[in-house]
């Protein structure tokens, strides 16, 4: 795995380096106004138009807060927001056009994020400024309709109250994002679809639970991705932190809009209270294979590794080291099985889950409990192995339903325990 990981380290350098650099562009001598309360999308949007037209060039966002709808980048633009630079999505949902997108490992028609870019290799968000969601407005609509459906008990799914993400990228590779905050997302944060070549460094990524939820505002969704770095980040969203989806349903393994993850390295990196899940596969993943989170610290009150299993769809999840975490969690292992909005679309098929090749070591936290691995019935574990693993536990229960799991040096309130099926 080390290997590995160096591998897609020294590629992705490389592939960034290959950037040329351009003109740059800033919006303010372009028609764009320091004002947060006027919708700026068109003067914008001309300022990138007008950069791409010239060859390319890097939209500076300067000092000031910057109110817009969806903004499409183009070939050869880029984005800088320098320190006190603000770009502020509006809380209108009619100023994110309907569009050809990917939502919920499905390919459909969804609302544009604040920001997109669609096949713009070398694509890139520089700076320490912000992009702010503005998502309120959005929280408050998904709650209230929450709520109206329970009281004729029935459910909603995400989709059904119209929220923008924050960013956006589909088959853009070589892409940087490097410095700024994101916060605030009415939907998904940061949703990468079919990128490869990525790294994103020094970002905070949030979104609160008080005084409103966020839902579903994953931190960092990686979709059908490959070689990807995620390091030096703090991620603290009100779902999970790193997300690796991919497609999910019986037929989603054999189509080509979906696809594997793979080669993912996630490191120093803090990982605060708001989220559900540190580093989760699921809950639209097909294949998740040679992915690694070392070197980080968590705050949080859930699992350290979520592998979540639906029963609707063929997953395979392999090679997934998690090493060297300090701090507090709710579990370290979370693996059950994931049934929300579950759908066999009418097939006889009986889709099962495979995991196998997972190593959890040099585990040092306090949690609730060391965690659940316990599948599907027709879910096979192999070569799952937790080492050098010590937890405080306010629970000292663990459940485990696979005999071939090892457990080597894993204390629990400074007892040793062994796997309780044997």
């Amino acid at each position: 795995m080390n290997r590995l990981i160096t591998s897609v380290s020294l590629a992705i350098s490389f592939a960034l380096a290959q950037g040329v650099s351009a003109k740059d562009y800033i919006i303010t001598s372009h028609g764009v106004t320091n004002d947060s309360t006027k919708i700026q999308t068109a003067a914008f949007q001309k300022v990138i138009d007008m950069a791409e037209a010239a060859g390319g060039g890097r939209i500076i966002v300067p000092k000031g807060t910057y109110l817009t709808g969806a903004l499409f980048f183009k070939p050869g633009t880029t984005l800088h927001i320098e320190d006190g630079g603000c770009i502020k999505g509006s809380d209108e949902i009619e100023n994110f056009p309907l569009i050809p997108s990917r939502m919920e490992g499905r390919s459909i028609y969804y609302y544009a994020a604040l920001i997109n870019a669609y096949h713009v290799d070398g694509f890139a968000i520089t700076g320490p400024g912000m992009i702010n969601g503005n998502g309120l407005k959005y929280w408050k609509q998904f709650w209230a309709l929450r709520a109206e459906r329970a009281k004729i008990k029935e459910s909603c799914t995400n989709l059904e109250v119209h929220r923008p993400r924050l960013v956006f990228l589909w088959g853009c590779d070589n892409v940087k994002l490097s410095g700024p905050t994101l916060c605030n997302s009415p939907f998904w944060t940061t949703h990468l679809y079919q990128c490869n070549d990525v790294i994103i460094e020094n970002c905070r990524i949030t979104a609160p639970r008080e005084p409103v939820r966020a839902p579903s505002s994953d931190a960092i969704d990686l979709d059908v991705c490959s070689n990807v770095i995620v390091r030096d980040c703090y991620l603290d969203c009100d779902d999970d932190g790193v997300c690796i989806k991919g497609g999910k349903g019986v037929y989603a393994n054999r189509s080509a809009e979906n696809g594997i993850v793979e080669n993912i390295l996630v490191e120093r990196c803090t990982f605060g209270p708001n989220l559900h899940g540190t580093l989760t596969l699921g809950s639209e993943c097909v294949h998740a294979r040679n992915i690694e989170v070392r070197d980080c610290h968590v705050n949080t009150g859930t699992a350290i590794l979520r592998l979540k299993m639906r029963p609707d769809t063929y997953q395979i999840y392999e090679n997934i080291t998690v090493k060297n975490i300090t701090g507090s969690s709710g579990t370290v292992i979370d693996m059950k099985p994931w049934k929300q909005f579950f759908n066999l679309e009418g097939s006889s098929e009986k889709p099962y889950g495979i995991v196998r090749n997972i190593l959890i070591e040099n585990v040092d936290v306090k949690v609730k409990t060391l965690g659940v691995i316990a599948g599907n019935p027709s879910d096979t574990v192999s070569n799952f192995i937790m080492r050098d693993v010590k937890v405080e536990a306010s629970n000292p229960g663990f459940e485990c339903i696979y005999p071939g799991v090892k457990l080597e040096n894993v204390t629990i309130n400074g007892k040793q325990i062994e796997n309780p099926t044997k």
